[in-house]
Formats: C-alpha cells, structure tokens, sequence
C-alpha cells in the first residue's frame, strides 16, 4: 500500500518577505471614474485590501489554526493528494469527503469542521492542482480522474462505506462518485447542482415563476458571471503568468468571485469572513497553484452535464445566493432526490456564508441514510 505520510504546513518566512515586497512594489492600474463593481474589482477596494493583506492579514495565526487539524499526503495515480482527516469520536460515525470548488480550498471548512466531526470522520482533500497537493504534473486530471483519485483514497483509509459531499467543482467530483464507487457511497449531499431542461416545450409552460427565475439565473451567468470560466477553459497558461508573479492580481481575480457569487450588498465581506477569504488567496499564492487549478476547466469533462440516472441518494442545499440554482423538477429526471432545503441567505460559499446552516443540512441528509 501507498504511504500515507503526516503533513505539516511551513511557510518559510522567505516566501512571506517575497509577498510583502511584491505587494509594496504592485504597479497599480487606472480605473474610470464611478464605475463601482460594474467593470470588475474597483481600484479603491483593492488598494484597501491590498494594505489589510500587507501589513494586518497574519499567515501564521492562520497557519497555525489548519495545523490543529491532521493532515496527510499521500500519492495516487502519480499526483500528491494532501488532505484533512478529522476522525470523529464516534467509532461508529459515517466518513464523509468533503470537496472544494474554485477558487476555494481547504481553509474555506474550517467553521463547518468541528460541529460535523461529531457525526462523521472527514476526509477534505485538496483537489490535484490546488493549494498543498500542488501542481498537477501530466495532462488529464478531470473531474473522473479526481473522483477515481477520491474513490482510491477513502479505500486507502479503510472506509468502505462513505458519504461525499461538495460544491462548485466539489459537486460534480461527489456526484461523479455516485457512478464510479457505487458500492461504497452511502449518499451525496451538494450544494451547487446544475439542472437543464429536457428541450420539450410542454415542460417549460408548466415552471412556476420561481423556476422560470431560475433559469434566468444560469443565462445570466453565461452572459455576465462565467468570463473566468472561458479564460481558465481556453488559456490557463496565458493567465497563470500574471497571477503567479502578482498577489494584487491573485488577490483580485479571486475577490471578485466571493463579491459575485456571495450574499454580499457592497463588499464580499458582508457575506464572509475577510481574514478567512484572504487565507484561501494565500494558499493559491503560497503553492504557487493559479496555473495548475485553472486547468481543471481546460480537461475535458462532462461531469457538469451527466444526465445518467442514479440510485444514490442525492441532497441538496440551495442558498438563495448560489451562482446558478436548481430547478427541482429538471433534477428529478435523473437525480435520486431524497433530500431538498431552501434557504433565504447565503450563497456560493456556503460553508463560510452560513456554516450552521450548511452543517446542519449535511447532518440532517446522512442521518436519514
């Protein structure tokens, strides 16, 4: 069997000093006039930001919190996986895998892990490209290549029967699972879910206005929302240039997805915690994993679309926020719906928007298995 080796984060302080300097030195761009948040980050927002990261933002209290919890490294199909394992005190509770999205990471947990070790042992890997399990080193690592790796993993651990649970990329890896480690997934509970419409026009006269909102939520993310997307789907390696050798550059590509995506009104700290959204850009920034995360859109996968029928049992938690909600009865057409919360707040982050809320729901599902 492959070693399962104990991991530890140790920022050398070299990399610090490099950060602090390259932010003293950002070469900042103009901006027009009372243009807000309707061109992209604004100017004044950044530099503010910028300065709390420079000389308030301390890594190594952040750093020293992720260390409470155990982490590993093990290696499988060839790539480093790093991972969180929280067993429970339970003997007998349940294993969860617990996965990010971008542009998340493993730090955006933190306020749900300790209420769900009660119930489960958790697993919380950090996706092949991303944050400590580094860069990937070989073409192919789509979301089946991630869910296989995931699959291998919990087998690693001893865990025959496991739940899995995600949002954003982390959805389309746990769903992914329902199909390729069927015997082993007790459930998937998500909180991002992708829903279409079958084409039938008989279909779409019976939405109820909420539904038909619905749809407009995913045209307006296509239209408005999903430029990232096509830049990190077509030119990573174009893009990964200027995020890896500027943080003012990381920091804005990645602050402006928590203002879309979050149940915020002005800043995205209205809706998240700023010291625990700025952890999560320095782990992109300290592995050094702006390239290599991207390419997750540039593999070719059809995972976000898979309309294959599954008996698994399925939950699913929509935020009122959430980039691109669900509509129920589209979901039915393949899905194994056995569990559907709506809530009035929070958003795409939902683990650090409304982490009772989130905790509570994943408990509620599994505790129904």
């Amino acid at each position: 069997m492959t070693e399962i080796k104990p991991f530890r984060i140790d920022i050398p302080q070299s990399q610090l000093d490099d950060l602090h300097a390259r932010l003293d030195l950002t070469r900042w761009p103009d901006e027009l006039p009372g243009a807000g948040w309707s061109y992209g980050v604004p100017l004044g927002y950044v530099k503010e930001l910028a300065a709390y990261w420079r000389h308030s933002y301390d890594w190594r209290v952040h750093e020293r919190r992720l260390n409470s919890f155990p982490q590993f490294t093990t290696r499988i199909d060839g790539q480093n996986v790093h991972f969180l394992h929280v067993r429970s005190a339970n003997p007998d509770a349940l294993p969860l895998i617990v996965t990010h999205g971008w542009p998340g990471s493993v730090a955006e947990f933190d306020k749900i892990i300790e209420p769900l070790s009660a119930d489960f042992h958790l697993v919380i890997p950090s996706i092949p490209g991303y944050g400590f399990s580094g860069p990937t080193q070989k073409t192919g690592w789509n979301v089946e290549r991630v869910a296989k790796a995931w699959a291998e993993l919990m087998a690693r651990l001893g865990y025959e029967r496991y739940g899995a649970q995600g949002g954003d990329w982390g959805s389309a890896i746990s769903r992914e699972l329902r199909w390729l480690d069927s015997g082993h997934v007790a459930g998937v509970h998500v909180t991002m879910l992708p829903t279409f419409p079958s084409g039938d026009p008989a279909e779409l006269e019976k939405l109820t206005d909420q539904e038909k909102e619905r749809l407009g939520d995913r045209k307006r993310y296509m239209d408005e929302l999903s430029g990232y997307m096509k830049i990190q789907r077509t030119r990573p390696q174009t893009l990964a240039y200027g995020l890896h050798d500027s943080p003012a550059g990381q920091l804005a590509w990645i602050v402006d997805m928590f203002k879309l995506w979050t149940d915020s009104e002005n800043v995205p700290e209205d809706a998240v915690d700023r010291d625990q959204m700025l952890t999560n850009v320095m782990i992109y920034w300290l592995t050094g994993t702006a390239g290599s995360s991207a390419r997750l859109y540039r593999e070719p996968s059809m995972t976000w679309v898979r309309q294959e029928p599954s008996p698994i049992p399925l939950g699913v938690a929509v935020f009122a926020h959430e980039i691109n909600r669900p509509v129920r009865t589209f979901a039915e057409r393949v899905d194994n719906i056995a569990h559907w919360s709506e809530f009035d707040h929070g958003g795409h982050f939902a683990a650090m928007e409304a982490p009772e809320e989130l905790a509570r729901d994943i408990r509620k599902f599994f505790s129904s298995l």
